[in-house]
């Protein structure tokens, strides 16, 4: 049923092209291609099982939660000291670390809008932007604060965190095709995202503060395939079966600690709205969602995983993704 529905979004021009995975107890249920797009050079192309995917905002959870983790085991990171301790240029004092992760530092969701082709140091203006909130208190979904975070990382390892998390987290755990800034050949294999200046945007990020901070960022620039998007899930969900990070560390990102999040990742309460998995996931149910159409769903209880990565935005950035999630996901869990 669920894959007759994400043929009809395709056919009726909703999403030019998808891969949907659907594990259970680490069988592979689904893991099927649909669609296709045009790329840089105005061909068509067939979505494959192996195409690339910029993840956008998923990158948060695959790339800088672990790092975070990681470091946080290893006591070379600290939760609760200020931010300005590892990047004094950082305005606000009153920020700590682990406000980032949580996304409750009390910073703005964006920057102003800064096309692609123009000149920006996003840093500086990230370390001068007043707050929204008083930090700590209330959860406000923030890409500056993930920046912020991957700045840290970087200070703290003097090590580029797309270097970082390949060498110790992404091949230790066996995501192998995921990675920041595809190399020339890997570009063609991976789905265009949005028209720009009269030509697709294809293996270079979408998301305009990632590209202008060289494609590296603690909030977007990551490709992926479905494979290893699941892979990566696949370890949260048995967080005791990986030797890279304390599993009680993994548990505790997954963990809800205010307003649906948890640390990184958003977490179902029960309250409020659905999140995009839809209403019939059952609480303690976590995952992520990136703007360019792209999303993964865990529910512990039925060790399920469930991945959906499109480039949605090939169509425009006016998407009807949020909808469509939340429809697919409800169809998927009533037939397990």
């Amino acid at each position: 049923m669920y894959k007759k529905y994400v043929d009809s979004l395709i056919e009726n021009k909703e999403l030019p092209g998808a891969v949907l995975h659907v594990s259970r107890k680490k069988q592979t249920l689904c893991h099927q291609a649909f669609g296709s797009f045009i790329g840089t050079d105005e061909q068509e192309y067939p979505i494959t099982k192996n195409t690339l995917f910029d993840i956008a905002s998923l990158t948060k959870v695959m790339a800088t939660l672990p790092a975070s983790l990681l470091l946080l085991g290893k006591g070379e990171l600290d939760f609760e000291k200020q931010v300005q301790y590892y990047l004094p240029a950082f305005k606000h004092a009153e920020v700590k670390v682990a406000d980032l992760l949580s996304h409750r530092s009390g910073l703005p969701p964006d920057l102003p809008y800064v096309a692609r082709d123009g000149q920006r140091d996003v840093m500086a203006v990230i370390y001068q932007t007043e707050l929204q909130q008083t930090p700590g208190k209330m959860v406000a979904y923030s890409d500056l604060g993930m920046i912020l975070l991957g700045k840290i990382l970087e200070k703290i390892t003097d090590i580029p965190l797309d270097v970082f998390t390949r060498e110790h987290i992404f091949t230790p755990w066996g995501v192998h095709n995921t990675g920041f800034n595809l190399p020339e050949k890997l570009k063609a294999l991976s789905a265009s995202t949005e028209k720009v200046g009269g030509r697709f945007v294809q293996g270079e990020v979408h998301d305009e503060k990632a590209f202008h901070l060289g494609g590296v960022s603690g909030s977007a620039g990551l490709f992926s395939t479905a494979e290893d998007v699941a892979g990566f899930a696949t370890h949260f969900l048995y967080p005791e079966e990986q030797d890279v990070i304390p599993p009680e560390l993994m548990r505790l990102a997954t963990s809800h600690k205010q307003s649906n999040r948890g640390l990184g990742f958003e977490v179902w309460n029960g309250e409020g709205d659905p999140l995009s998995c839809g209403g019939s996931w059952p609480i303690g149910s976590f995952g992520h969602t990136g703007f360019t159409g792209t999303s993964v769903w865990v529910e512990p209880q039925k060790e399920l995983v469930v991945v959906f990565l499109t480039n949605a935005v090939h169509y425009g950035r006016s998407t009807n993704i949020r909808t469509i999630r939340k429809t697919l996901h409800t169809m998927i869990y009533s037939s397990i």
